[in-house]
This record gives structure tokens, C-alpha cells and sequence, in this order.
């Protein structure tokens, strides 16, 4: 074998670039051909033709099994490249080796004898969250779901590696494919051998999942629900936004439209989702990024039968004050719906109900108090509830204060400009700077009364007062609404707080598994990519609620740090035999690690050790 110098230059002829083959010659007849092995780069990490040479030499010994014969004159450059060269080489099936067999002595007493001299650590790739995850799907029964779809098992396989991947280093199918290569031991875990993924069939993997986006959905339901003893008697619903990178002209489904991360700039798509209290996804569409809340809830609201566990009783429906429009409100009523929301507006004209138990003192998550009374409004049958936070109306006043130093800051540029060269000046001109100044602040334009001077063509003079205001009965006031009335004020409250659940998915979704931006041209893939996340998130999930059952509340970010500590080690040492042999092996758990696992009730380790004995030769395929 050789190493050959290939000059090139770009399109246009300008710009010269150098990179590499490794070739080997073959012969037909009496005549002598060329074979390229594998492109090699530009191999900037290398200064000399000497060292190009040590390196197809080191190659080749790595093929034919000579290893020991290399070392005196490698060097660790050389090596480390010679090993990456090999392992692609391996991978792309361009060299055909001896399978692995199994150590035919008896390692119960563990007494072979080794030489020390000759015992090195190839690989440490990571295990602990990967193996965490599989316990879930396995709990959550995705394998036998896939099965019985029809796939095969390399099919099985690739999409659990997927939904693995995506839970634990969430990244574009090109990164994933890389890290399942560089870092990750969950081939060994799902293929039990080096096979290789690439980024190609990750992308077929997801479009095969989405494929199958209701069954899976309806089937993991009812799986979380019979696995941890869930009735749905509450149902979440809301929508959120995620925004792409690039232009997508050729996409059907992004649009522009209000982005929830402000990002105005970029085409979105919308995202509905159906969650129960314990955060578990019963439904979800993907709807192009103009759509409006409100018009959602009719085409998702006709699912929940199905999506949920009990088919005699319906659950109650929760929203935010976005989607409770009074036509969304009628129209889950008429499907036989309960319904709880935050009024779009405040109520006028309320009076105290002739139940209520007057002011009720409650308390949010963070300990802040919180007063409630039961309220009603002529001609409304659903029940109200009076709610004022203290913590809401120190928040609006701050807000409020921010807003006037800024609409001060303004005016006072405004003023500057007058005096300045160049500035504005024109009197139509600095009434229309006014115009949008108080369009840019309209709560903090209300207290303040704005005088311009003239001369009939130029501004002189800008002034401002502010009006005295006193702080509202109503600051920091909002109302609760349900149509069950038979509920207690407590009862309203506690509900209306599991609206922060589906916050929380939302959250995890975008922040914890990358969610957003989405990257993808095609809309089959970006609807596969907003698809994988939700099935990524069931295992997250699956796997969260049982630990805080078990007053462990990691969030996911630090559970993956926790587990990652975990690793597969490959080890290969001579025996005294000279054959060399590999183990595999993991570390054990460290206490934290320790912990998860017996919270969840998981096996610690997929395998307690793997002991091969290595082929002396292999040759390259031809």
C-alpha cells in the first residue's frame, strides 16, 4: 500500500488543493494497475513523505494483523491516524475480517493468565443513559409496537436508536449519526456488533416513524396510562410555535406569523398538543405557522375520546386565555365537555356569590400567597373565580415603571434632536415620531400628557408631564372560569396550576431536546423532526415521573450528565497463549447513577462482561 499525492483545483481554476489516497497495486496480466482504498483528506496533521510512508505502512499492518512490528518507528500522530483510517475501513467493509469468536476457556474462575506489558483501553463510549432509556421503551412496550407494524429488525432497531439518540444527545441527523459512531455505545446495546448508521438511513428512520405517528401516539395513551395507574380526568391543551433557520421558499407548511421566541424574522410552524396532569402526551398536530390558537381546538378536540383511558367519562379540558374564546368554550360544552380557563378580559360588573366563604388565603408553587373568592356575572351559568396575586401586582407595577423610564428615554431624545443638526424638526415630522413612540408604549403613554411647541413649521419645544396615578383594586387580579360548578375554590385553583404542566413540556421539548430551530428543507422531514422530539419525550417522561415519584426531581439535562458516567470500556491484552483478547466491559455505577436505578426498578448494567478472542489476519476485500 501507498499513500498518493492527488493535485486538484476548484470550478473556476483558480484555487489549488491538495488531498490523499491510500492506493495499492494489483496485477492483470503482465501489466501493473492502481487501486484507490480510501480518500484520506488533506492530511494537514502531517509534515513529511517519511511519515506519509509510516502511515500506509502502519495501515497495513493494522490489516494484516502485524501490529506489534510498527510501534519503534510510528509515531502518536501517525498511530492515531492509522487507527481512524482502520476503523473507516472497517466500517465501510473494505476490509473483511475473521468473525469474532467467543474465548473458548473457562472464565468462571477467572485465573487465565495475561501479559500486563501488552494491555490497552481502545474505546470508552458512553452507556449509562443509553441503557436508561432502552429500560423505558422496553417499559413502554415501542419494540413489540414496531413489531407489530411489520418491521423488521433492523428496522426496529435503527428507530430505537433514533428515539435513544434524540432523548440523549439531541443534534441534527448528521451529529447523531457522528456521536453514535465517536461516543455512543447504543449499537452495542440494540445491534450487539459495529454495525455503521448514517445521518441517510436516520432520515428514513423518522419519516417511518412519523408514518406511523397516530397508532404510536394512541398506543403509548394508554400504555402510561395502564403502566402507572393514570385516569385522565384532566386533559391540557395548548399551542406553541417553532421557528426555522433559512429561507424554506419551497415549504408549504412555514409561514410567517407571531413567533413565541419573538422571532419575527424567521417562517414557523405550530404545534398542538393534548397532555394529561402528569405531562404525558395524549395528541398532537402540526399546523402551518400562521394559524391562530383559537382556531385549533375544534380540529384537536374531536381526539380526546380516543387519546384517553376512560370512554364512558370525559375529562376536563384546561386552556390559557388564548384559545378561550367564547365560540372554542360553546363548542367543547356541546361535545359534553368540562372546561376551565383564565377569562380573555376582567370581569365588570361581578358580584360576590351568596356561597362564598369570602376571601380565601392559597398559596402558589413558590410560596407566595395568593387570595380567591367564588364571584358570578348576571347571565352567565359557569362558575367564576375571583383571583388576586400580590406577586402579579408588584410584577405589573415594575413592568409599568420599566415601560415609563423608557417612554421618558424617548421623549427626551425626541427633545435633544431638536437642538441638534441634522435631527428632527419638521413639525409633522416629530408628531409622527410621537405617534410611534406611544405605539411602542401604550400602557406607560396613559399616565403621561405630551405638550409640542411651534413656530407653525419647526418644533421649539417638547414637554412632558406625568399624571398622578394611585395603585387599582384590580391590579393583579385575573378570573378563573369552569363550567363544572360543583367544584370548591380550592379545587378550581389546584387545577388551573396543572397548566404549568404543559408549560413544562413545552419547555423540555424546546430547551432539553432541541425542538427548535428546525434546520430541514423538506416539510416531510421537519414534520419528522417535530415528531421524533414528542415520541423522545414519552420516554423522557416515562422515566422522570417515576423518579419524582421517588423524591428524585432531576431535570433531564442533569440526568443525562448523571448517567453519562457511566461508559463501556473495549479493552485488548495478550494472553499466554499469545492470542490477544477483548473485553468489554462497563464501569460501575457511581452512587448517583445507583440511585436512578433502583428508583426506576432498572437492571444496572446491559451485561456484566464480554470476553472475544481477536482474529490474527484479515485482508482487504477486493
Amino acid at each position: 500500500m501507498f499513500i498518493k499525492r492527488i493535485d486538484k483545483k476548484d470550478r473556476n481554476g483558480k484555487r489549488k488543493y491538495i488531498y490523499y489516497r491510500l492506493c495499492e497495486s494489483y496485477r492483470i496480466g503482465d501489466q501493473s494497475r492502481q487501486r484507490t482504498v480510501l480518500s484520506l483528506g488533506k492530511l494537514d496533521e502531517l509534515t513529511s513523505a517519511e511519515q506519509h510512508k509510516q502511515l500506509s505502512d502502519r495501515i497495513e499492518a493494522l490489516i494484516s494483523g502485524q501490529a506489534e512490528l510498527f510501534y519503534e518507528a510510528g509515531s502518536n500522530t501517525v498511530e492515531l491516524l492509522a487507527q481512524k483510517f482502520y476503523a473507516q475501513l472497517c466500517e465501510n467493509k473494505k476490509v473483511e475480517q475473521k468473525s469474532i469468536q467467543p474465548y473458548e476457556n473457562d472464565f468462571s474462575d477467572d485465573e487465565t493468565l495475561v501479559k500486563l506489558s501488552t494491555l490497552s483501553h481502545e474505546q470508552a463510549h458512553e452507556i449509562g443513559a443509553e441503557w436508561l432509556c432502552l429500560q423505558a421503551i422496553q417499559q413502554l412496550d415501542i419494540h413489540r409496537f414496531f413489531v407489530n407494524q411489520g418491521w423488521n429488525e433492523k428496522q426496529v432497531n435503527t428507530a430505537l436508536t433514533h428515539i435513544i439518540s434524540k432523548a440523549v444527545y439531541p443534534a441534527s441527523e448528521h451529529k447523531t449519526a457522528q456521536w453514535i459512531k465517536d461516543n455512543s455505545a447504543v449499537k452495542e446495546l440494540l445491534f450487539g456488533s459495529p454495525v455503521s448508521i448514517s445521518r441517510h438511513q436516520l432520515y428514513k428512520s423518522g419519516i417511518k416513524l412519523y408514518q406511523c405517528k397516530e397508532t404510536l401516539e394512541t398506543h403509548l395513551s394508554h400504555k402510561t396510562n395502564e403502566l402507572f395507574d393514570i385516569e385522565d380526568t384532566i386533559i391540557l391543551y395548548d399551542l406553541t410555535n417553532t421557528y426555522f433557520e433559512g429561507r424554506k421558499t419551497k415549504s408549504e407548511k412555514a409561514k410567517f406569523g407571531p413567533s413565541k421566541e419573538k422571532r419575527s424574522d424567521a417562517r414557523l410552524l405550530a404545534l398542538a398538543l393534548i397532555c394529561n396532569q402528569q405531562g404525558f402526551v395524549k395528541y398532537s398536530k402540526i399546523y402551518s405557522g400562521n394559524i391562530s390558537d383559537p382556531s385549533t381546538l375544534c380540529e384537536t378536540i374531536d381526539e380526546l375520546t380516543i387519546k384517553t383511558s376512560v370512554q364512558s367519562r370525559k375529562p376536563m379540558v384546561v386552556i390559557d386565555a388564548g384559545i378561550s374564546t367564547k365560540e372554542n368554550l360553546l363548542k367543547i360544552k356541546e361535545r359534553g365537555y368540562d372546561y376551565l380557563c383564565v377569562t380573555r378580559s376582567k370581569l365588570k360588573d361581578y358580584i360576590v356569590s351568596q356561597s362564598s366563604k369570602g376571601l380565601i388565603e392559597v398559596f402558589d408553587k413558590r410560596g407566595q400567597k395568593i387570595e380567591i373568592q367564588h364571584v358570578e356575572k348576571e347571565g352567565e351559568s359557569d362558575k367564576f373565580l375571583y383571583v388576586r396575586s400580590h406577586a402579579k401586582a408588584k410584577k405589573e407595577a415594575q413592568m409599568g415603571a420599566y415601560f415609563s423610564q423608557h417612554y421618558e428615554e424617548e421623549l427626551q431624545n425626541m427633545e435633544s434632536s431638536l437642538h441638534k443638526k441634522g435631527g428632527t424638526k419638521k413639525i409633522e415630522k416629530v408628531y409622527e415620531r410621537l405617534g410611534r413612540i406611544k405605539e411602542r408604549y401604550p400602557s406607560a403613554n396613559k399616565h403621561y400628557h405630551v405638550e409640542i411647541n411651534s413656530d407653525g413649521k419647526f418644533a421649539t419645544a417638547i414637554k412632558w408631564t406625568r399624571l398622578e396615578t394611585t395603585p387599582k383594586p384590580t391590579d393583579g387580579v385575573y378570573f378563573l372560569r369552569t363550567s363544572n360548578t360543583s367544584l370548591s375554590e380550592k379545587d378550581i385553583w389546584n387545577i388551573y396550576n396543572t397548566l404549568t404542566q404543559i408549560e413544562a413540556t413545552f419547555r423540555i421539548l424546546k430547551t432539553d431536546l432541541h425542538l427548535r430551530p428546525v434546520f430541514h428543507i423538506l416539510d416531510e422531514h421537519a414534520d419528522a423532526h417535530i415528531h421524533l422530539g414528542i415520541v423522545a419525550y414519552m420516554v423522557v417522561s416515562a422515566i422522570r415521573y417515576q423518579l419524582k415519584k421517588n423524591n428524585i426531581h432531576h431535570d433531564w439535562q442533569n440526568i443525562v450528565r448523571i448517567m453519562n458516567t457511566q461508559k463501556m470500556i473495549v479493552s485488548t491484552v495478550k494472553d499466554d497463549g499469545d492470542q490477544f483478547l477483548m473485553i468489554k466491559k462497563c464501569t460501575k455505577p457511581i452512587p448517583e447513577v445507583l440511585e436512578i436505578y433502583q428508583a426506576m426498578n432498572y437492571k444496572q448494567t446491559p451485561f456484566r462482561m464480554k470476553k472475544y478472542v481477536l482474529p490474527q489476519r484479515t485482508k482487504l476485500r477486493r
